[in-house]
């Protein structure tokens, strides 16, 4: 059966100037789109980040399992979990997880753009965020990411990564966060679109992702970054990032989630 062409009036992407306790509810109820902030860190922070950046160790993802390019830094949960059973490979995890934070602090970046992201974000919901925690050990959260060849239609949910449960807190709703310290003059744009995950989504599987068909008739919003802008989305939402080739597009990155407590949570 074909999806519907018809517009959701409330599936838009607002332009903001500070995060409020409304924009993250609405995001994680399903009813906005995304939420922009333009100048979320000054230039000069963007600027102080940008220049740490050769102090930290990053890798590209195994070509074999993310055909596009893909600059990293730092541990994402999803890339820690065991296929056959959907387990958390927590010995690898870990050691990696330690390891990231080791070299975040010797990198030195101060001002620290996922502290000051964080305290923003806290300040918003009206309470502190707290990092997730596995057997009640903090997850690493804040990574970098460079994606200049693009990334595929895709979608995030923790909920569905690992469905038998991750974290000691239960997650009602996930967002994910991204700050762009490099930007490029052309192209690089994130789009999101008012789909998410169904089983006959499955058919159009590539690699990490989703073919372009899957998304085709679905309403969709996109957002070109400038430095310093903080964009906040629900990553249920297929998502993807188009190419800027010869351009660098840098963003740290986070995820949050509204808890059945009513806290936010974060991890990468």
């Amino acid at each position: 059966m074909p999806r519907t062409t018809a517009l959701d009036p409330l599936f838009t992407a607002v332009n903001t100037a500070a995060f409020t306790d409304r924009h993250l509810a609405n995001l994680a109820a399903g009813s906005l789109a995304a939420v922009r902030v333009p100048d979320f860190l000054d230039r000069q922070t963007c600027a102080s980040a940008l220049a740490a950046l050769d102090r930290l160790p990053t890798a590209d993802y195994d070509p074999a399992q993310v055909p596009t390019p893909i600059l990293r830094f730092g541990p994402a949960l999803n890339d820690y979990r065991v296929q056959q059973d959907g387990r958390l490979d927590a010995e690898r995890y870990w050691r990696d997880a330690e390891a990231a934070r080791a070299a975040w602090h010797r990198a030195g970046m101060r001002p620290d753009p996922i502290t000051v992201s964080l305290a923003r974000l806290g300040s918003a919901w009206g309470a502190a965020v707290t990092p997730a925690t596995i057997g009640g050990r903090a997850v690493f959260g804040g990574t970098l990411r460079e994606i200049n060849a693009g990334a595929l239609v895709h979608y995030d949910s923790i909920t569905r990564e690992f469905s038998a449960g991750l974290f000691d807190q239960e997650v009602v709703a996930q967002l994910a966060f991204n700050v762009w310290v490099a930007v490029p003059a052309t192209g690089g744009a994130t789009t999101v679109w008012r789909h998410r995950w169904e089983p006959a989504d499955e058919q159009h599987r590539q690699a990490y992702g989703y073919q372009p068909q899957t998304v085709e008739l679905c309403q969709r919003v996109s957002l070109r970054p400038e430095i310093g802008d903080g964009l906040l989305f629900n990553p249920a939402n297929f998502h993807a990032v188009e190419p800027c080739p010869g351009q660098r597009r840098i963003a740290f990155a986070l995820f949050l989630a509204l808890t059945t407590n009513g806290q936010l949570i974060a991890w990468s």
